[in-house]
């Protein structure tokens, strides 16, 4: 600012200067007042855009509400879209099933009246009547059991209901059970009135279905029930456990009380339940119900405790049984039952053993063949043994079918011990089956001792040039390095309580963990034999698991699977062959491991030496079907076939393997196998070979029946059968019958054959000199024979003369004569021309070729 100067300025000074003061001011003042208006006009601004924005929200919000409905409208529309096209195939299903049930009814009709029980609605109203007068007598009618035990299974719904416990599983079923019989006649009464085209019932039989000519619409009712309680299925277990248990429960009620007819039907339920129940395709059920397989096995190996075990199987190669098979020689395997009990007696007088520490329940022992074409069979027996016995004879040491066992043995690592039988035709043997025989044997006479010592020590090198090293037991203290042996006699019964306490030593410290009984069921049929008032019965070894009466069992079969109940359990007496007639004992349940004889029906076709398989629910039954086919398929698709060979035919896997071994190293080629009976199909396949290589057109039947039809139709195309139960007797028959066919076949070409030879004609001899010559000759070189051409050899050249006719030595007539023998030969004039005369065309100084 200026800084006044009033004193020295005049007036107009003064006043221009507060003249522009005062602008001055007025200037501030205007440019304050435009700044408060700039300020103003700025928060005008503001309120104005937040309001644009709050508009702009609200008309996207708007906008997605009126989106999400008109997506919330097109969704409803496919799901209606959807459920209208899912009633129409359910319709369409539901018209499909009414057109089979209308054929299988037509079917059922046709067939009831070819095998005349066919019922007309009358006389099914008088069964029924009859029926229930005698339910109400109290009289079981299996029908009407039937039915009763067959109601409280409902697998179709119990799938889709919340799963019960256990307990009130059980409980439902005891009051189901628990009805009085009035009650039962009444509400069979009332069924019998209500409507037939009920929904709502169950009906487990074809026949009922078709007669009733109702529909049965499941995939409706599954569908409310699915919209009603999968909410509840999430938080609760799984739907899979509730047929299980409710199957398994139906099926221990059912064990005293069960009926052919409804083991029938329930198979037929197997098969019928995949198209009409699940929606899941083939593929996705098998693999299911597989996946339930692996999860049962692994349950069963965690519920294995070394506390509970089973019998440990035994192979043993000779026993007595042999005297009933063919020949003396045993031919199929075997099973006998040695209890606990009976072991400790048999051991009792050992000081090392103690019965009360015996945990095993007793020996299961297989008898194998011996033999050297028995290896298969072994080999599917060998396959089967925890422990082995390894026989040998202490005369003759390790003969070639011992060496055979050894070696399947160290193949298989299959633990074994040596018995070293015979010991009693050792020189003063003095026998005592009562005493232990490491005791007994340092009480025998000094010479005794000194030839079992040497006889062992000759065993020892013997085993040693098998790679083996073995050791008296009871100085054995190394078992992974060397095998232990026992010195027996079979036949007085020494060593034998020694050599049970050693087996029972190993199996429970060494081999604990293999004999500890696991639930997982693994059966091998072995056998399968006609006997008088019981019929086709199987037997089996029950290795794992439990076999029960009226277990649904699945074979496999020469004309395919075959699915049959268990009708009753045999096992002979302690002590006893299985395949040695004996009275039986019946049983309702056998745990492994056992020999077991099953009765049963439709067991005329299963075939020996493949596992046998239990259907636990009724959808397992098409797999169980498929891995039984799979079986047979398997087994005979790995034996390599020539094309041109012998038709092969045998009774069990094992002897067919046996067989074919044996064929092999007699190098006899076979085009084509099978396993049972001849048939008429057998014959025909056999007599394709007539045109190939007749000598092949024939069928080595082992161990199997012929029909007599079978055998006039062989017959009739020139096919020849080989029958014998003994395989050596069988190849014996096949060879004589190749010798027969050379020799045929020699006899037929015998003149087309020439043989080389040199004759010396003897002119003291010359008894006719023309048509025929006949004359006496030396042999010089070769070998004559009738039939051969006769050539002299003069100095003009060759002079042919004919055939010899006939030659005689001593005054009879022989087919040949060799070097250096004088014999007679007439020749016949075969050349067409003149005969030739001895003296003019040739002398005895020309030689004869």
């Amino acid at each position: 600012m200026e800084q006044p100067e009033v004193k020295i300025l005049d007036e107009k000074e003064e006043k221009a200067r507060k003249k522009k003061e005062k602008e001055k001011e007025k200037k501030k003042e205007k440019a304050k007042k435009d700044k408060e208006k700039e300020k103003e006009a700025g928060k005008d601004g503001k309120k104005k855009n937040k309001q644009a924005e709050l508009i702009k929200e609200l008309l996207r919000r708007k906008q997605e509400q009126e989106e999400e409905e008109k997506r919330a409208r097109e969704e409803e529309e496919r799901r209606l879209a959807e459920l209208e096209r899912q009633k129409e195939e359910q319709e369409k299903l539901a018209q499909q099933r009414k057109e089979e049930a209308k054929r299988r009814k037509e079917e059922l009709i046709q067939k009831q009246k070819r095998e005349g029980t066919f019922l007309t609605k009358k006389q099914k109203q008088a069964a029924a009547k009859a029926r229930q007068l005698l339910e109400s007598q109290g009289h079981v009618v299996p029908e009407l059991n039937r039915d009763d035990e067959e109601k409280p299974k409902k697998p179709i719904f119990a799938r889709k209901r919340g799963a019960k416990k256990t307990s009130e599983v059980v409980e439902d079923v005891k009051q189901q059970q628990s009805v009085p019989e009035e009650e039962k006649v009444v509400e069979e009464k009332n069924e019998e009135k209500e409507d037939l085209g009920d929904e709502e019932e169950v009906v487990d039989d074809w026949e009922t279905i078709v007669d009733s000519g109702r529909e049965i619409n499941i995939p409706d009712k599954l569908k409310i029930i699915k919209e009603e309680l999968i909410p509840k299925l999430s938080t609760k277990t799984q739907p899979n456990n509730i047929p299980s248990t409710t199957f398994e429960l139906n099926r221990n009620l059912d064990e005293e009380s069960s009926d052919s007819s409804s083991d029938d039907d329930e198979s037929y339920a197997s098969e019928s339940s995949i198209p009409t129940i699940s929606k899941e395709t083939r593929e996705e059920l098998v693999a299911k119900i597989r996946l339930r397989f692996a999860e049962r096995s692994k349950l069963a190996k965690e519920k294995k405790t070394a506390d509970i075990l089973r019998s440990p199987i035994i192979c043993i190669r000779r026993t007595n049984v042999q005297e009933g098979e063919a020949g003396g020689i045993t031919q199929q395997i075997g099973a006998t039952r040695v209890p606990d009990l009976a072991i400790k007696e048999r051991c009792k007088m050992l000081k090392n053993f103690s019965g009360d520490s015996m945990k095993i329940p007793g020996f299961l022992i297989i008898d194998t063949p011996g033999h050297e074409s028995f290896a298969n069979m072994r080999s599917r027996g060998s396959s089967l043994c925890d422990f082995a016995i390894l026989v040998v004879d202490i005369m003759h040491g390790l003969e070639q079918q011992t060496i055979e066992s050894l070696k399947l043995l160290i193949k298989r690592k299959t633990p074994f011990v040596v018995a070293l039988n015979k010991v009693d035709r050792l020189y003063k043997y003095e026998s005592n089956p009562r005493k232990d025989i490491w005791q007994h044997m340092n009480t025998q006479p000094t010479n005794t001792q000194l030839e079992f010592r040497e006889r062992f020590n000759k065993l020892v090198g013997e085993f040693s040039e098998q790679g083996i090293n073995i050791e008296l037991a009871n100085k054995n203290t190394n078992f992974d390095e060397y095998i232990s042996v026992v010195p027996t006699s079979a036949f007085l019964g020494d060593g034998i309580g020694n050599l049970m306490a050693h087996i029972v030593d190993q199996c429970q410290n060494r081999y604990l963990e293999k004999l500890a009984f696991s639930e997982e069921l693994d059966c091998i049929v072995m056998e399968v034999r006609s006997l008088p008032g019981l019929g086709t019965t199987i037997d089996v070894i029950l290795i794992n698991g439990t076999l029960r009466i009226n277990d649904i069992i699945v074979l496999t079969g020469s004309d395919g699977p075959i699915v049959t109940p268990i009708r009753d359990l045999l096992m002979p007496q302690p002590l006893k062959e299985i395949r040695v007639k004996a009275d039986y004992e019946h049983y309702k349940e056998i745990n492994g491991a056992q020999g077991i004889k099953i009765l049963a029906k439709n067991l005329e076709k299963v075939i020996a030496g493949l596992p046998l398989f239990v259907a636990h629910r009724e959808d397992e039954l098409e797999v169980l079907r498929m891995d039984a086919e799979d079986q047979l398929k398997n087994a005979l698709m790995a034996i390599k076939k020539k094309p041109e060979g012998v038709y092969v035919q045998a009774s069990t896997l094992g002897s067919l393997e046996a067989l074919l071994e044996f064929l092999r190293a007699q190098k006899i080629p076979y085009s084509n196998v099978n396993i049972g009976p001849v048939h008429k199909r057998d014959v025909q396949k056999a007599a394709a070979m007539l045109e190939h290589n007749s000598e092949f057109a024939c069928i080595l039947a082992f161990d199997v029946p012929v029909d007599r039809e079978v055998q006039l139709l062989a017959d009739k195309e020139g096919v020849r059968i080989f029958q014998a139960n003994i395989i050596y007797h069988l190849e014996e028959s096949f060879l004589n019958y190749r010798k027969e066919l050379a020799l045929k076949r020699r006899k037929e070409n015998e003149h087309l054959a020439i043989f080389p030879y040199k004759l010396r004609v003897l002119p003291q001899h010359i008894f006719n000199a023309r048509n025929p010559i006949v004359c006496g000759v030396s042999v010089d070189a070769g070998q004559l024979k009738k039939g051969t051409p006769v050539t002299a050899k003069t100095k003009e050249g060759p002079v042919f003369l004919g055939t010899i006719s006939s030659i005689e030595k001593n005054h009879e007539q022989v087919d040949m004569a060799k070097a250096g023998d004088e014999v007679c030969i007439k020749i016949e004039n075969t050349t067409g021309d003149a005969p030739k005369l001895y003296g003019r065309h040739f002398t005895h100084e020309d030689i004869l070729i």
